[in-house]
């Protein structure tokens, strides 16, 4: 039996050790730093951005793995955190449906923040766009994974974890958009606060549904599209 319910931040015991949540913050921050600091270079004798494309899913993943062993010590599954299980056609679409609205409503309204506090991208965030067809074929599975990661990372194992560790599921919900905010080293600060606000609103969506599921749908989605349509308008 699951000893957490699905994706609602509200549980009151902790999921994981505390020190493991100190890890798994300080490995986020650290490559967040890192990535403010130092541009990726070519990896593996890979020429252009496939190498980094490849480095970002490989610490994505790999943070997922650590998270799930770290969710093994209190007999707790990764399933447990990603909740709203598709038994029928219905399930799919309804998350897909809330996904892309979601996207659409709450992504248009943190682009016209954007637009309003004139938070351009950084030229490194603007090189790391794909240019070649293998960069863009590269580039799908890159925010797939960010689309699934993130959202276990932060909406499913922070929140659910900072929540306990505050007793508050508002506690849970802003610290892990802060944390959020803050991975994102490399995209300058005005954009990293955006970005907390932007994943306070996935918080909330993951508690209103008691899943990860319509998040993840809507992440995954702007990632690719914001990516593609980016690299084509420039």
């Amino acid at each position: 039996m699951s000893l957490v319910s699905p994706s609602t931040g509200t549980s009151n015991s902790s999921i994981a050790p505390a020190w493991h949540t100190a890890v798994v913050l300080l490995v986020m921050l650290g490559v967040s730093l890192l990535g403010a600091l130092v541009e990726l270079p070519p990896i593996f004798g890979i020429h252009g951005r496939a190498g980094s494309y490849l480095l970002v899913m490989v610490v994505e993943w790999a943070t997922v793995a650590l998270i799930g062993w770290g969710l093994s010590r209190r007999g707790v599954a990764l399933s447990d955190l990603i909740g709203g299980r598709w038994t029928r056609r219905a399930d799919l679409v309804r998350d897909l449906g809330i996904g892309i609205a979601f996207v659409v409503i709450v992504g248009g309204a943190m682009q016209a923040l954007t637009s309003l506090l004139k938070a351009a991208p950084p030229q490194s965030l603007r090189a790391l766009l794909p240019q070649t067809p293998f960069e863009l074929v590269l580039w799908v599975p890159l925010s797939v994974t960010g689309g699934f990661c993130e959202e276990v990372i932060f909406r499913g194992y922070l929140q659910r974890q900072l929540s306990a560790l505050t007793r508050s599921l508002v506690g849970g919900v802003v610290l892990q958009a802060i944390a959020f905010g803050l991975s994102h080293g490399y995209q300058g600060w005005k954009l990293m606060a955006i970005i907390a606000i932007y994943g306070g609103c996935f918080g909330w969506l993951a508690h209103w549904r008691r899943s990860l599921r319509p998040g993840m749908v809507g992440h995954a989605l702007q990632d690719t599209l914001g990516g593609l349509l980016a690299r084509y308008m420039h």
